[in-house]
């Protein structure tokens, strides 16, 4: 199996508002594919919404965490 968490569609070319407009269908960070074209500069959009421990038992900063706001627990919410 391969893990392709960097690949994600929202770093590809062809990303334009949660849609790929090479294989015209809507997409999101959890997606990617074989056509996968890396845009020059990686989207770094890591925040307590885009967070696997947000919102659950294993948040760190339960009392602080809100959207917009990132700790050094961040983890992402991939899935393999």
């Amino acid at each position: 199996m391969s893990i392709r968490l960097g690949n994600s569609c929202t770093n590809c070319d062809n990303f334009q508002n949660n849609f790929c407009t090479k294989h015209e269908t809507a997409v999101n960070v959890q997606h990617t594919c074989d056509s996968f074209d890396m845009k020059a500069v990686i989207k770094n959009e890591k925040n307590c919404l885009n967070c696997a421990r947000y919102e659950s038992p294993t948040c760190a900063n339960p009392q602080k965490a809100a959207p917009g706001m990132l700790c050094s627990h961040w983890a992402p919410q991939a899935t393999a």
